[in-house]
């Protein structure tokens, strides 16, 4: 296979012939692409659909919720939830129909719709750069909460006689388990962890919310700001924003999912796809607005930035919960993690021409889960973590690249519904991307300044 001369040629698709092969293409373009971990298998049910999705959006956010509650007020609150519900399930939607709209042609990938929204380069240099920070972003953060969870379940489970244990120690066994799960194939691969993960979700948010009920709203209980000074509230306000975003930021794996799902002219994959994440999106709401409203009633301002941490009662339920959070993280790791896999190998085997095989893959993806790992033991920053990325990189992926997308290719009539619509979620976007990063950056530097490294 000849050497590619530029990175955005190693990432175009083209047309698919009868064949499954793309046109043009080589039996050993056509072996390599049977390889990478995203085209390597398409026989998933809409099902699979739901329960990556679920995966990949109820995560480490929804236990941050009333803490974001918290800085945003009731009524704020209550209508950031909803309209970032109503605007993600919009842009999702649209990535749905957009995956494919050129006839005998599927963008599998985030950066394969963007070259075709903007331009073979132009568009690899936009959307790939968001999404791998989105991605790793993610993982890291996940890398966070999977350590701190399994740390609350050991302290929760022996107390009070514990031996204090390091959260890096807790961090580098979470890391352990991505070493061997990490060498799955593909998306496919992975539906058992995915399905387990989703169930857990579902399970430590009914904890979460069910054990705030039972414990009943406090009686030192404020709802009023935290922050003694107006600069502080509006900056407390900007970070809760982008924990918002964080938690509704699925948008980043959608295509690769869907490109799971086989599609013919009679039966696109877009019908089983959207299916399936109209269901996950059922389930999202299920989980986030009874956490984020008990959660915030039950403790006002006092909640931690997990809520689990602000429960104490009763010790086994707790210590559950935060296992099941251990057990949906591992899943979402891997949903979050198998996208970068599939870049990595791609510029691997296509473009420094190395050959697929597992001693390559054990190599790569070892080192990625290593990298991961080591920013996570390095800046456990859960709460300034998930605002930082939530503005800074899931707003414009998640909020308003796909409406960008969507007035590029389809170029809806100036003024008309659908043009109005994406104006308005691209002003919205923006504006998050804006204030959230200044808020987190803000909380990592308050609580860097008593951390001890590697502590």
């Amino acid at each position: 296979m000849e050497k590619t001369s530029d990175a955005p040629d190693s990432f175009v698709s083209d047309n698919i012939n009868n064949n499954g092969k793309v046109d043009g293409q080589s039996d050993k373009e056509k072996s390599i692409d049977d390889w990478l971990p995203i085209t390597s298998s398409r026989n998933a049910k809409w099902w699979y659909s739901a329960f990556h999705n679920v995966t990949a959006m109820v995560g480490a956010g929804v236990l941050s919720l009333p803490y974001a509650m918290s800085h945003l007020g009731w009524g704020p609150g209550i209508a950031v939830l909803i309209i970032s519900w109503i605007i993600t399930l919009y842009t999702l939607w649209q990535m749905v129909e957009m995956h494919e709209m050129v006839p005998g042609k599927r963008f599998d990938r985030y950066h394969e719709l963007g070259q075709h929204a903007f331009g073979e380069k132009l568009g690899l240099w936009i959307v790939v750069p968001q999404q791998l920070v989105c991605e790793v972003g993610v993982d890291i953060v996940y890398m966070v909460t999977g350590g701190k969870s399994l740390k609350k379940f050991h302290d929760v489970i022996c107390m009070p006689h514990c031996k204090d244990i390091k959260t890096t120690y807790f961090i580098m066994i979470f890391a352990s388990v991505h070493f061997v799960l990490s060498q799955l194939p593909n998306f496919n691969s992975i539906s058992g962890v995915s399905l387990a993960a989703a169930v857990m979700s579902l399970s430590y948010s009914t904890i979460a919310w069910g054990a705030s009920v039972h414990k009943g709203r406090q009686p030192d209980v404020d709802y009023g700001y935290k922050a003694h000074t107006a600069g502080g509230t509006v900056l407390n306000f900007f970070t809760s924003l982008g924990d918002v975003a964080f938690a509704y930021a699925g948008h980043n794996v959608v295509l690769e999912i869907q490109a799971t799902i086989p599609s013919t002219p009679g039966k696109p994959s877009k019908k089983p796809m959207w299916k399936g994440v109209v269901l996950a999106y059922i389930v999202v709401a299920m989980c986030y607005f009874p956490v984020a409203l008990i959660g915030y009633w039950a403790f006002g301002n006092s909640v931690e930035d997990n809520v689990l941490i602000s429960l104490q009662k009763p010790r086994w339920l707790i210590a559950l919960a935060n296992m099941f959070v251990v057990i949906h993280v591992i899943g979402s790791y891997q949903i979050y993690a198998m996208p970068v896999f599939d870049m990595i190998e791609t510029v691997l085997v296509k473009n420094l021409q190395f050959t697929p095989c597992f001693s390559l893959r054990l190599f790569s993806r070892s080192f990625y889960v290593a990298f991961t790992m080591f920013v996570a033991i390095t800046f456990p920053f859960f709460g300034g973590l998930l605002g930082f990325f939530g503005g800074f990189a899931f707003a414009p992926t998640t909020y308003f690249l796909p409406c960008i997308m969507w007035l590029a290719i389809y170029k809806p009539k100036r003024f008309s519904l659908s043009w109005i619509t994406n104006w308005v979620c691209i002003i919205l976007g923006i504006l998050l991307i804006i204030l959230a990063p200044i808020g987190g950056l803000r909380t990592i530097i308050i609580q860097a300044k008593d951390y001890k490294f590697y502590n």
